[in-house]
């Protein structure tokens, strides 16, 4: 087995810089759905700030919740659509031609993904602190943990979403839009894990985004965050992205094995 090398795995990363470069198509999406996500959600906050006359700020609180889920969101993306986008040019039988290996096909993968997801994050960050008056730095030095562990488990949910791809055969990309969605309403992204049925709080509890946004929301109310909650949850990120690496990599061994990998270079996609 050859060594990893980081001139293969730059290819991968230079490749989609290409693509990104010479396509608007590709480009905008950068940062134009995040930043309606902000504008569409800012000014919810805004009014529900005029209307309830509570007393409490949803800036810190909902839209501080859009960006960092708009953040795990992307970074997922940011996996499934370098692989998705060998799969729709059919290139993908074409990479493991070459010295390429699932290792660094896979790093590619993530470097790609940490280009795109930082862009986003960048824009988020700007439009939310301008228009909206979020201080993002507000959170203090939990802002470091809630990044790093939304970063591994939105890489975990891309590399798996492209393995259930790589599995069902290119058609099947549509497994892969939905999967945020589906995780939203357990991650307690918009509201306690406590406001959940028991079933739901149990789920929740395996997902590491549930602390996360528990964290944020203790520290814009004034609590104390659980330091325990948090490591726990980025042990289970971490634990989520060395499975969903195995996973690519035995799906992917699958498919050469039962020659279902000459499906990605058929001429026609079904």
């Amino acid at each position: 087995m050859s060594a990893v090398s980081a001139r293969r795995i730059s290819a991968i990363v230079l490749r989609q810089a290409y693509l990104v470069r010479g396509s608007v198509a590709r480009l905008v999406p950068l940062f134009a759905w995040v930043a309606v996500d902000m504008v569409l959600w800012g000014f919810l906050t805004r009014y529900l700030n005029a209307v309830t006359g509570s007393g409490i700020n949803f800036v810190p609180t909902l839209l501080g919740a859009v960006l960092l889920w708009d953040f795990c969101t992307r970074v997922m993306q940011g996996v499934t659509t370098v692989f998705l986008e060998d799969v729709w040019s059919r290139n993908f039988l074409n990479l493991f031609a070459t010295p390429l290996s699932i290792a660094e096909y896979v790093a590619g993968l993530v470097i790609s993904s940490v280009v795109t997801s930082v862009i986003g994050l960048a824009v988020m960050l700007v439009l939310a602190t301008s228009l909206f008056g979020l201080s993002f730095f507000g959170y203090g030095a939990a802002l470091v943990p809630f990044l790093l562990i939304l970063f591994a488990f939105g890489i975990a949910l891309g590399v798996a979403a492209s393995a259930l791809v790589l599995w069902f055969g290119p058609a099947s990309e549509w497994f892969v839009w939905p999967i945020p969605a589906l995780v939203a309403p357990f991650g307690g992204v918009f509201y306690p894990i406590s406001t959940l049925p028991m079933w739901m709080q149990r789920v929740a509890h395996l997902l590491p985004p549930a602390a996360v946004f528990e964290a944020m929301r203790a520290i814009v109310s004034g609590r104390e965050v659980s330091a325990a909650a948090l490591l726990r949850s980025g042990a289970l990120a971490l634990a989520y992205l060395v499975a969903a690496c195995w996973l690519f990599t035995a799906v992917y061994r699958r498919a050469v094995r039962t020659g279902l990998i000459a499906r990605y270079s058929a001429e026609s996609i079904s």
